[in-house]
């Protein structure tokens, strides 16, 4: 491949969401006092997350009504009682501390590492602005990264071709000699795609996708490809 520019998504390509999160609402439930089987609560968690950052990508939902909602509806589901003061002071203290657990994805410092000198590195990321950027710092990661494009920078989110353009801009680079890896074959890899750019689909969890792409289970997999 003739590239220049390999763009990353941040949460769970390199760095490790789930974990982190788990390890922030522990650290929140113990503060917060709040009396509900942990595993449980992070078991509806996962999916009514996921499910709001995809109306969140599509532009469905306010990142206020993201933050608030997701744990509303998780507390709902669990029929735990909890007042809206309570879910809002748990959602800004859960933002906050979430970046302090850094886990990276295994094999991100060493592929990081390898391609660095070979390739202009960037991050393109749907999270949010006072979260991303220290995530990135806090775990260690900031110095392989030429440009970091979140989606609030950038006015668009992924899939949108809006922040691909936006990110393609910022780094000078063009679609024919830029390639996006990321975990979400909606967001990171269809969105790509759009605009032009190849595509790499970090797999890792042996997803079942209906359209033929590039795909690694793990990031050390990328060494066959640059």
């Amino acid at each position: 491949m003739n590239l220049k520019h390999i763009f990353f998504d941040l949460d769970q390509t390199l760095w490790d969401f789930d974990l982190n999160s788990e390890l922030a609402f522990q650290k929140c439930f113990e503060n917060q006092n709040i009396n509900l089987d942990f595993q449980k609560f992070i078991a509806v968690y996962g999916p009514v997350n996921e499910s709001y950052w995809k109306l969140y990508g599509e532009g469905k939902v306010t990142k206020e009504e993201l933050k608030y909602a997701r744990l509303r509806d998780t507390f709902n589901a669990l029929q735990y009682e909890i007042s809206d003061e309570a879910i809002d002071e748990l959602a800004d203290t859960y933002l906050e501390i979430l970046p302090h657990f850094n886990h990276l994805h295994q094999g991100t410092i060493e592929i990081l590492d390898y391609l660095h000198p070979k390739f202009k590195i960037h991050i393109i990321t749907n999270g949010f602005n006072e979260v991303s950027f220290r995530k990135i710092e806090l775990s260690g990661i900031a110095k392989y990264f030429d440009k970091i494009i979140t989606s609030e920078n950038a006015g668009a989110k992924k899939p949108n071709p809006l922040v691909f353009h936006y990110a393609l801009n910022e780094a000078k680079a063009f679609p024919h000699d830029s390639i996006m890896i990321g975990d979400n074959f909606e967001a990171d890899v269809k969105g790509a795609l759009s605009v032009g750019m190849k595509a790499i689909h970090y797999n890792y969890l042996d997803k079942i996708v209906d359209e033929e792409v590039e795909t690694i289970k793990y990031l050390t997999e990328l060494k066959a490809y640059f």
